[in-house]
């Protein structure tokens, strides 16, 4: 089995770990293996493929919804002896297939990102710290320590390192108006949210906790608001699949907010342009990888994606038109980019009243324990 990294950044950045043709994969975070239950596909709004592009992970769009940028298999990137443990790197590729091109050329890579003025993108690689074992992008007790950030131009040009330490720097996005950079930082074992200018200035802790996981850290478009999943560590690996919260919190680690309220799985939640709605993977109906449309409103969530097997890694265009994920697919099976046409649903910018105000419904599930300073 080949692992690659979600986002999550996913992400989150949450970690899937490839099926091979010989057998099932297993979810780090979930436990799950998934089965193969009847689905009725033809519930789905349209989908396509994306020709052209090897098995890739958690691509995110440019602000011109043609251009999206992902960690893709690659044979130069750090190989691993354990074959779980995931060999890409960064490229930029077209939703055409048309266009293909390497950002970085070593090392191991994970999440991505295009500033708003797609004139420069941020991406995580191991690239300056090679000497150091590689760890396990799957394995959140054993995640690779020297994961660095860095920005480069559009073709990997000018590149500059962010940040500079043996920790894991990782799941990193740009607020909309460019100005900061949200990523997870895990120290000793520990993770939380951090942000900082994106020329790498006045880096701020913005979560201190205890037994909580947070990750997948995106701003929302008032760019004050972070939207983010968190994980018990101490349910990790004892309750499958794991129990995950959305919450959001100011920048400046003020104002948690608690967004949903049950035991389920809400993976990776990533925005939509309306500030109202988010995306998310859940498992469902014998251990199956499935996309849900989120809100934080508190209608119940909307199914996406009808697929046995796996669907994930998944963000918006900018103007949350389309929605680009990966489904397990193709012989040998493998992780492919895919477009799922959403602009009948109305998530986008125009529609944007606010941050949406989240009621607790009855017998919620309500965290007192998230911020441990």
């Amino acid at each position: 089995m080949t692992a690659i990294r979600l986002p999550g950044c996913a992400a989150a950045c949450m970690v899937l770990v490839l099926m091979s043709a010989a057998g099932a994969q297993t979810d780090a975070v979930s436990g799950a293996s998934p089965a193969k239950p009847a689905i009725d596909s033809s519930r789905e709004l349209p989908v396509v493929l994306i020709p052209n592009i090897p098995p890739a992970a958690e691509a995110y769009y440019a602000p011109d919804g043609y251009h999206l940028i992902a960690q893709v298999r690659d044979k130069d990137a750090q190989q691993s002896a354990d074959k779980r443990v995931g060999s890409a790197l960064t490229y930029i590729f077209t939703e055409d297939g048309k266009t293909l091109r390497r950002i970085n050329d070593r090392g191991q890579d994970a999440c991505s990102y295009f500033f708003p003025d797609q004139k420069r993108v941020i991406w995580t690689s191991t690239r300056d710290h090679m000497d150091m074992p590689l760890g396990n992008w799957a394995e959140p007790d054993d995640y690779p320590q020297g994961a660095e950030l860095y920005t480069s131009d559009l073709y990997g040009k000018d590149v500059r390192r962010l940040t500079n330490n043996r920790w894991y720097d990782a799941e990193v996005t740009v607020s909309p108006n460019g100005k900061w950079i949200v990523w997870t930082r895990q120290i000793n074992g520990k993770a939380n949210l951090w942000r900082m200018q994106v020329d790498g200035g006045r880096e701020q802790q913005v979560t201190f906790t205890g037994d909580w996981e947070p990750g997948a850290p995106f701003y929302l478009a008032d760019n004050d608001t972070i939207i983010f999943q968190a994980w018990r560590k101490s349910e990790y690996g004892r309750i499958n699949p794991t129990p995950m919260v959305v919450f959001t919190i100011r920048a400046d680690g003020s104002g948690l907010v608690q967004r949903t309220f049950d035991r389920d799985m809400y993976w990776g939640p990533g925005p939509a342009a309306d500030g109202r709605h988010y995306i998310f993977t859940r498992i469902i109906d014998g251990n199956n990888h499935e996309l849900f449309l989120g809100d934080l409103g508190g209608d119940p969530p909307l199914r996406l994606t009808y697929h046995a097997g796996f669907d994930g890694m998944k963000s918006f265009s900018r103007d949350s038109s389309k929605m680009v994920f990966v489904r397990l697919a193709g012989t040998p099976p493998a992780l492919y980019s895919h477009v799922m046409d959403l602009s009948s649903l109305k998530l986008g910018p125009e529609n944007y009243r606010g941050i949406a105000q989240t009621p607790v419904p009855e017998g919620a599930v309500l965290v007192q324990d998230f911020t441990v300073r």
